[in-house]
């Protein structure tokens, strides 16, 4: 009998909402979640989370004063996972340990607000002993995992944008080696530092239109850099069922990708590594039906991230190459969270069957499939990895 790995539950918090009632109408309004700040002098365009979600991070450190010493990445990591357990049914206060529920829980650069906050300190001589547990990768999963009473496997990964797919991947394949019963996989950011924006910058990719209503840029017709960083955090219950319910989404498959270095970035003009994890996650589906009718990519509003994926469809794909569409117009690069949102939006676009045209000009057919049973998230990080997901509807 078959296997199936079923997303039970889903948590996200991010500039487009706090639950799956806000961030679901923000969507369907198509409003962008952008704002300006003031950066090294430079006027900068950046997403950051709104004043209701704002309360609700802040509603979680007075609940719990443990968590006031945390980086923001872990409390919107905690905030999700709590949101994605409730949802699954697994999160019962003063329960048990549950040793069958494991945590993976990524981010591309992790505590980037305390490592700036601490460094601040150790150069005036007064560093914190808090520096150090509070600054280790190892803080996504743990502080998780005491959130939501999990006793199992306890991973915190990088692997840069691709992160939040990896843990995808990682919990596809926990489940089905039967190392755990229930398993918590997603991403989470915080990249809103004056450091972390100054390193986009420095690789001369960030968006220089701070007073467009559309800074980020995904496919624009215009060949130039539009990269905007946001933050959030999205994270998903998973399990295995041999009879899912009707209306449930499954995990049909997952690729991934990876190529030689050819650039700072880790992408070729080709986007081989694209290829490749589209290719084997196309693999895993039933050979008699194949068809992805949507792709939510990557696309983080950079020349060549941008052109190289949309030439890694046009090889896997041909002439038959699925509508494509994405989130970064609207939130940004979340970096090792981006994997995480796209796949909340396929959920949604799945469920809705519909999502918003990208209104600036740009390269896409703008197709819309009249039916979207199946979709695929791509994600890509430097390095030269790339992971594709596949998700559908029962």
């Amino acid at each position: 009998m078959k296997e199936h790995i079923i997303i039970k539950g889903l948590g996200a918090i991010s500039p487009l909402g706090h639950d799956s009632a806000s961030t679901a109408a923000a969507y369907t309004s198509g409003v962008p979640a952008f704002e300006t700040i003031l950066h090294q002098g430079i006027l900068t365009p950046i997403a950051a989370l709104r004043a209701e979600a704002e309360q609700k991070l802040q509603e979680l450190v007075e609940a719990n004063h443990g968590y006031k010493h945390l980086d923001r990445s872990v409390l919107m990591a905690v905030y999700a996972a709590r949101q994605a357990a409730m949802q699954a049914g697994w999160l019962q206060e003063n329960a048990p340990v549950d040793d069958d529920l494991a945590v993976n829980i990524g981010s591309s650069r992790g505590a980037t607000g305390l490592f700036e906050q601490y460094f601040k300190a150790f150069q005036q001589e007064k560093l914190s002993s808090s520096a150090s547990p509070t600054t280790t990768l190892g803080n996504l999963s743990s502080w998780v995992a005491h959130a939501v009473n999990a006793g199992g496997g306890q991973i915190s990964h990088s692997i840069t944008c691709s992160t939040a797919l990896m843990a995808i991947a990682n919990g596809v394949a926990w489940l089905k080696a039967g190392m755990a019963r229930r398993f918590l996989a997603g991403g989470t950011e915080a990249p809103l530092t004056d450091f972390t924006i100054a390193q986009m910058k420095a690789v001369g990719i960030y968006s220089r239109l701070a007073d467009h209503p559309y800074p980020c840029q995904p496919y624009a017709a215009e060949k130039h850099n539009t990269f905007t960083l946001g933050e959030g955090a999205a994270v998903f219950a998973l399990e295995k069922t041999h009879h899912p319910a009707t209306g449930a989404a499954i995990v049909e498959a997952v690729g991934l990708g990876f190529e030689k270095l050819v650039s700072k970035t880790g992408i070729s003009a080709e986007g081989i590594n694209f290829q490749k994890s589209m290719r084997q996650a196309l693999t895993q589906l039933p050979e008699h039906d194949r068809k992805i009718d949507l792709i939510i990519t990557h696309t983080p509003g950079t020349r060549a991230g941008d052109t190289a994926e949309l030439a890694a469809i046009q090889a896997v794909f041909g002439e038959n190459a699925p509508a494509i569409t994405t989130n970064k117009w609207l939130i940004g690069h979340t970096l090792g969270a981006s994997g995480a949102l796209s796949l909340q939006y396929a959920l949604q676009v799945l469920q809705q069957q519909q999502y918003t045209s990208i209104p600036y000009p740009n390269l896409l057919s703008q197709k819309h499939p009249q039916s979207i049973k199946r979709i695929m998230v791509n994600a890509a990080g430097f390095g030269g990895n790339a992971a594709s997901v596949v998700v559908s509807l029962v």
